[in-house]
């Protein structure tokens, strides 16, 4: 099948799907963030660093395939559709975002805090002031990954009924159609390259005005 006849077929699917996975990707990185910066921030003021870490880590290892099993049956946050999948890519992407900005904040220079609390800084002060716009290339390197983890997870997403570009790649494998297969491969690899190559610009932007 030539690309001309591809998309006069599948070309509205494609679409669809696109902009399915699309969101499904942006409110799970959205939710993400939200969580994972203040759990990060949180790792850096408490004792319980370890156990959030610890949380994120058994997340990842978790087959995606079963955590979207397992949370079928679950009231409120499980069943079929986008909820429960935007509840799994969030637990996926929550690592990296909340390693990074544990990391990038415990690595700020000490003289640097101790010449923020010497002009009288409060801790809060300190944090958004100093910490964390010197963490904010780690933070940015957290995102970017988690970004790319999520969109590639997605796919998985069509299993329990949410879209998105798995819809191709799973009807492919069912009939052996390598042409579907790669209708959902490919977009979503380059969808993931895009993604990889804004968030690198914007961080290294950030980071040489930093």
């Amino acid at each position: 099948m030539n690309l001309n006849n591809f998309f006069n077929l599948y070309g509205a699917e494609l679409f669809q799907y696109t902009r399915e996975h699309l969101f499904l990707v942006g409110v799970s990185i959205g939710i993400a963030i939200l969580l994972g910066i203040p759990l990060g921030i949180l790792c850096t003021r408490t004792k319980f660093h370890q156990l959030i870490l610890g949380f994120a880590n058994v997340m990842q290892t978790i087959p995606s395939l079963a955590l979207f099993g397992f949370l079928i049956p679950l009231p409120l946050l499980g069943g079929i559709g986008a909820r429960p999948a935007i509840v799994a890519l969030v637990l996926y992407s929550l690592l990296p975002i909340i390693r990074n900005t544990y990391t990038g904040i415990i690595k700020v220079d000490p003289a640097i805090r101790e010449a923020g609390r010497g002009m009288g800084m409060t801790d809060w002060q300190l944090l958004f002031q100093v910490e964390l716009p010197l963490a904010l290339g780690f933070i940015l390197s957290g995102v970017r990954v988690a970004t790319v983890i999520c969109i590639g997870v997605a796919t998985i997403a069509a299993v329990i009924g949410a879209g998105g570009l798995g819809q191709f790649i799973f009807r492919g494998v069912a009939i052996l159609d390598n042409n579907l297969i790669l209708a959902g491969a490919i977009p979503a690899a380059l969808m993931a390259l895009l993604a990889d190559f804004i968030l690198g610009l914007v961080e290294n932007i950030l980071t040489i005005k930093k």
